[in-house]
C-alpha cells in the first residue's frame, strides 16, 4: 500500500492513544497500529526518509536541554555513562549466548541480533561477517518495540513522572530560528552520514544542537506539534519493520527474543536502581538510562515523563557509540579464539 496510507493510519493510532491518555501516545499508537496491520497481511511501508526526518527533529529538541550548567553536570557523572555502556555490552553477550543455545541461530547472527547498538547498524555489521540480516533486523526491531511499549507503561503505572527540573534552554518559538536550527541539524546529520557514522541523523543533529545550546546560541524552541509529528514518523518506520510472516515461520526464535528482551529490561532496571542508590540520582532517570531501547525512543520517553533528559540522552549516546565501535573488533577477537580451539 502507498506510504501516505500508512502515515494516516499511524496518525489515527496516535490520536486514539492520545484520547485514551496512554503514555507516549504519539510513539506507541503509531507503532502498535503499524505492527498490527502488517501482522494482518497489509503490506504497509513507511514514507521514504521518515526515520531520518523524525530523528532530526527529536535530536534537535533534545539538544536544547544541554545548557552549559547541565552539560557540566552530565560530564560530572561520566562514570555512570561508562558503567551503563559496559553493562549493556555484558548483557548483550549473555543474550547472544542464550539465543544461540536455544534456537537454530548461528553464533554470528545471535551476537549482532542481541547487541542494542541500533537495528540498521547491527544488521549492516552482521551482514559483513556473514550473519543473517533478516533475523538481526527482526530481533532488533522486536526488542525496540517491546521496550517502547512496556517501559513507559511500567513507569507510569509505578507513578514515576515529573521528578526532574530540567527544561529546554529556549522557551520561545521563532519560525525563522526553528528553520535555521533544523537546517544546521540536518547538515550535521548529512556530514556524519557522508563519513559513514552509525546513526548519523540522530548523532549529527544532536551534536549540532548541543553545541549551539552550550554556546548559548538560542534560535527557537521546537513546538510540541512538530515533536508529535516526528514521533509518528519514527514509530511508523519502526513498525514497518514488523514481519508477521517471519514471526509465524520462526516462532521459537521470536519467543526467545521476547523472553530475552523482557529479561534484559528487568535486569537493566535493577542495575539502574543500583546505580541510583550508589550515585544518589533519581532511580527513574537511571532506569531509563540503562533500558535496552533505541536512543530516540528512550530519550522521548524521558522528555515526556520529565526524567533527566540530558543524562538519559548522554547515556544512550555513549552506549550506542561504545557498542557500534567495539562489537566488530571484539567479534573478530572472539572468532579467532574459537577457531583456534576448534569451537567455531
Amino acid at each position: 500500500m502507498p506510504a501516505p496510507i500508512a502515515l494516516v493510519a499511524c496518525a489515527l493510532g496516535g490520536a486514539l492513544c492520545y484520547v485514551l491518555h496512554t503514555p507516549l501516545p504519539w510513539m506507541i499508537g503509531p507503532l502498535v497500529t503499524m505492527a498490527v496491520l502488517r501482522s494482518c497481511g497489509f503490506e504497509l511501508r513507511a514514507p521514504r526518509g521518515a526515520r531520518q526526518v523524525g530523528q532530526v527533529v527529536i535530536s534537535s529538541a533534545l539538544g536544547l536541554y544541554f545548557t552549559p550548567a547541565v552539560a557540566r553536570e552530565v560530564l560530572a557523572h561520566w562514570e555512570l555513562l561508562f558503567a551503563a555502556a559496559g553493562f549493556a555490552t555484558a548483557l548483550a553477550y549473555i543474550g547472544a549466548w542464550i539465543l544461540y543455545r536455544w534456537t537454530d541461530t548461528d553464533r554470528t547472527t545471535a551476537l549482532f541480533a542481541s547487541v542494542p547498538g541500533g537495528a540498521a547498524e547491527m544488521a549492516n555489521l552482521g551482514d559483513r561477517f556473514g550473519a543473517r540480516p533478516e533475523r538481526i533486523a527482526v530481533a532488533q526491531s522486536l526488542r525496540i518495540m517491546l521496550v517502547v511499549v512496556i517501559v513507559p507503561f511500567a513507569m507510569t503505572w509505578w507513578g514515576v513522572h515529573g521528578t526532574e527540573t530540567y527544561a529546554p534552554a529556549v522557551a520561545r518559538f521563532d519560525g525563522a530560528g526553528l528553520a535555521l536550527l533544523l537546517a544546521c541539524a540536518t547538515g550535521g546529520g548529512i556530514a556524519l552520514w557522508f563519513v559513514g557514522s552509525p546513526n548519523p541523523f540522530m548523532l549529527g543533529p544532536l551534536a549540532v544542537a548541543i553545541g549551539l545550546t552550550v554556546a548559548e546560541i538560542q534560535w527557537s524552541s521546537v513546538p510540541p506539534l512538530l515533536l508529535n509529528a516526528a514521533q509518528v514518523l519514527l514509530a511508523c518506520n519502526l513498525g514497518s519493520r514488523f514481519d508477521g510472516a517471519f514471526m509465524r515461520r520462526a516462532p521459537r526464535f521470536v519467543l526467545v527474543v521476547v523472553f530475552g528482551t523482557v529479561a534484559s529490561m528487568l535486569i537493566s532496571a535493577a542495575f539502574g536502581v543500583a546505580l541510583a542508590l550508589w550515585s544518589g540520582l533519581p532511580p527513574g532517570t537511571l532506569v531509563l538510562a540503562t533500558a535496552p531501547g533505541g536512543i530516540a525512543e528512550m530519550c522521548v520517553t524521558a522528555s515526556v515523563l520529565q526524567l533527566g533528559v540530558p543524562l538519559v540522552t548522554a547515556a544512550h549516546v555513549a552506549r550506542v557509540i561504545f557498542l557500534v565501535t567495539t562489537t566488530a573488533p571484539v567479534f573478530r577477537l572472539m572468532r579467532g579464539v574459537l577457531r583456534r580451539t576448534g569451537r567455531f
